[in-house]
């Protein structure tokens, strides 16, 4: 039965780890960036959308197609980001486990 209370005690450790390294991937932002900067998104660990913000020169109101394939670009850059570094929190809790 040692074994078990054991197992247990640190499957409540590795919960409580998760919610606090969860916890501060909600605080933490990263940048995603497309045209060298024209756009930028910013995101938290946890793919909040928490600014987008358009460089005038990114706006040319015969060409809207870019400006919004700019936007995309910057919005995905910012979750591979953002993915990365909750891979890089969460990684060393769960020992490698890929958790949902």
């Amino acid at each position: 039965m040692k074994d078990l209370r054991d197992l247990q005690r640190m499957a409540q450790q590795m919960q409580a780890s998760m919610e606090k390294a969860q916890a501060q991937l909600a605080e933490e932002t990263v940048e995603g960036k497309a045209g060298g900067g024209a756009v930028v998104v910013v995101m938290t660990g946890t793919q909040e959308v928490r600014s987008v913000a358009i460089s005038k020169d990114a706006v040319d109101p015969d060409d809207v197609e870019t400006l919004q394939d700019l936007v995309l670009a910057a919005t995905k850059d910012a979750i591979e980001r953002s993915k990365a570094l909750a891979a890089q929190r969460l990684g060393g809790i769960t020992g490698g486990l890929k958790l949902p």
